[in-house]
């Protein structure tokens, strides 16, 4: 159920970016619980005048490697369980590709399960129909 966007600056290796998703994705499997096969994921890349952060925002020092992560998923986590996908996702992505943890942004969007239609124009999180 979560989708994942993934945006970085160009220039980067397909295998670069396909580690990104891979490690993502194995925290979301190991927070959240998400099961085999849940993957939906696209990557954004964007020429440096398309991309800007604050570099000492809270008194993180990013660099050119950040990557801005932004997963929407439903609203059904704790605060602990939203900690630990932060944690393992900086963890990940330390290890593969090698993104420096100061350089992993993760943003959570929280819906309600029948915001998703995952196709075949089905409710299929939602209560029952009528």
């Amino acid at each position: 159920m979560p989708l994942i966007r993934i945006s970085l600056r160009t220039g980067t290796a397909p295998a670069f970016r396909t580690a990104l998703v891979e490690g993502i994705y194995a925290a979301l499997r190991e927070t959240f619980t998400v099961p085999e096969g849940d993957l939906f994921a696209v990557v954004h890349e964007h020429e440096t005048a398309n991309f800007h952060y604050g570099p000492n925002y809270l008194d993180i020092h990013r660099g050119d490697g950040l990557v801005i992560i932004q997963i929407n998923c439903n609203a059904t986590r704790t605060t602990a369980q939203k900690r630990s996908l932060y944690t393992a996702v900086a963890r990940n992505l330390g290890r593969e590709p090698g993104v420096k943890p100061a350089d992993v942004f993760v943003n959570l969007v929280e819906v309600a399960p029948e915001n998703w239609s995952f196709g075949d124009g089905q409710m299929q999180y939602g209560p029952p129909g009528p």
